[in-house]
């Protein structure tokens, strides 16, 4: 079950618009930008092809972390790891979100991959205040 904050930080990471996913290859971590971040079901869930390597690395570790920055240069850190979630319902709520996708992704297509993120820890920090760990 999301935490109080699950709404707080969905709202940081899509005000920040662009947020760096890290997984691990192997022994090498991966960094890359993503800007997909949507609230359903009290999960905040991705968006990614099947065919690209940050998927297959999730697939092989699912750990990550998510640095990303607002406007009000505040900065978030996310930790935890990400499951698949493939359904219909999750596809057609992701690409009504960010409709620029569809020319890319199907609802039900073989290379829309969902997932969602599990097992959060997520803090935001600042250069004047005190850090904020959510409860999410």
């Amino acid at each position: 079950m999301a935490g109080k904050d699950i709404q707080k930080l969905h709202d940081f990471l899509r005000e920040s618009k662009t947020y760096y996913l890290a997984t691990s290859d192997g022994e090498q971590p991966r960094v890359r930008p993503f800007g997909t971040a949507l609230l359903f079901e009290d999960k905040i869930y991705i968006l990614t092809s099947r065919e690209k390597e940050v998927s297959k690395q999730i697939d092989n570790n699912p750990k990550f972390e998510i640095s990303a920055m607002n406007t009000s240069d505040k900065w978030i850190r996310v930790s935890g790891v990400l499951k698949s979630d493939d359904r219909i319902e999750v596809h057609q709520a992701m690409l009504e979100a960010y409709p620029h996708l569809k020319d890319m992704y199907t609802a039900g297509g073989e290379n829309t991959h969902t997932l969602y993120m599990d097992e959060l820890k997520a803090v935001i920090y600042s250069f004047t205040e005190e850090s904020e760990e959510l409860d999410v």
